[in-house]
């Protein structure tokens, strides 16, 4: 039986799109019944039954197994899954490299805060973080520059490009030759544009910057692997305003790169639990640098989420947590109380039997 290696470029309801590790070549018949060559390397698959049995989900990035190739109808069948190396929850994706924050410059203007959450629940997936600005041909050199220091003392080096004069394109394409890159951001900023650079064969939908919001309209419909020309898969995802924050408190400070240099030039705070708020005592974290309110802000809503964790965990023992197809989870009735299960049909008559006697 052949055995075929790939990867998940998109799931559609229950089917799913594979990039084969290898192109096969066929021989095939035209109308005119003369012989004809063909390479494929993509298969439309289904999941085998047993995968379904053991609630196995298969996620984009995923790395499968595909047997029984229909190399006429280009179909096959997913047999087995890779353990992932890592599985993003928003957007699901499994196998992830690195994430490419893409912001504007300008139309819509950067917004710090705004900045620092995308970064910090992108340092929260414990992958790498690019951070590319776009639009750079609206702003001045001095503006560029400001903001280039400014992101600097946070602990990032950020890349300018300009969808629109292409500057910056080959520089940033450099960086995603291998793996699998996802990109993320705000509507708007130019992340549709920026993939039909770097992809210059895929015609990605790009929308138009809302005059009246200030922020573009939603685009991207369902997260999707595309091929690179050079190497390597670029994800690119549902535009989102607010990103979740699913850090817990301890978390937290290792989501800022000037918190965790200051944790790792040798000193120590004075509690092993210090969770570097204004009122602990010889903490070595908090401080005068630029991000520490909105540390501070965010460190509320890990708090808030930790005691949701907490509050999920002591739950009502009746519901059970059950995986979807979409690769999202659900709660159901956990079936422990007989009177939750209906009566047998040859109960029921033993019944009707016992009072006709």
């Amino acid at each position: 039986m052949l055995a075929l290696e790939g990867t998940v470029l998109a799931v559609q309801a229950n089917f799913y799109r594979v990039m084969l590790d290898q192109a096969y070549r066929l021989e095939l018949l035209d109308e005119s019944g003369q012989i004809f060559s063909q390479f494929v390397n993509e298969l439309l698959c289904t999941r085998r039954a047993r995968l379904k049995k053991i609630g196995q989900q298969i996620c984009v990035g995923d790395r499968v197994i595909v047997e029984e190739p229909d190399w006429q109808g280009r179909r096959g069948a997913i047999s087995d899954v890779s353990i992932r190396r890592n599985l993003l929850d928003r957007p699901t994706v499994a196998n992830v490299d690195r994430i490419l924050l893409v912001f504007s410059l300008a139309e819509p203007s950067l917004d710090p805060h705004q900045l620092s959450r995308f970064l910090v629940k992108a340092e929260s997936t414990q992958v790498e973080v690019l951070l590319c600005l776009n639009k750079r041909d609206l702003v001045s050199d001095q503006m560029w520059e400001l903001w280039r220091d400014r992101l600097q003392s946070w602990g990032y080096e950020a890349i300018a490009i300009s969808t629109y004069t292409q500057q910056g394109i080959d520089q940033l394409a450099t960086y995603l030759q291998t793996g699998v890159t996802v990109v993320a951001g705000l509507s708007g900023v130019g992340k549709s544009s920026l993939i039909n650079l770097l992809i210059p064969d895929l015609q990605v939908r790009v929308g138009v910057v809302s005059q009246r919001l200030g922020h573009g309209r939603h685009t991207t419909r369902h997260v999707e692997l595309f091929a690179l020309p050079a190497g390597g898969y670029l994800a690119d995802t549902p535009g989102f305003m607010q990103p979740n924050l699913t850090v817990t408190p301890p978390e937290l400070a290792d989501c800022f790169p000037e918190a965790r240099q200051k944790l790792a030039s040798g000193n120590h705070c004075h509690f092993h639990n210090c969770l570097h708020r204004l009122d602990e005592p010889d903490c070595v974290v908090r401080g005068d640098w630029e991000r520490y309110d909105y540390y501070c802000a965010y460190l509320e809503e890990a708090i808030t989420y930790q005691q949701k964790l907490k509050n999920t965990a002591n739950a009502d023992a009746s519901l059970k947590i059950k995986d979807t197809s979409e690769g999202k989870q659900q709660q159901e009735p956990r079936l422990l109380k007989k009177r939750y299960r209906r009566e047998s049909r040859r109960s029921e008559h033993q019944n009707l039997d016992t009072d006709d006697r």
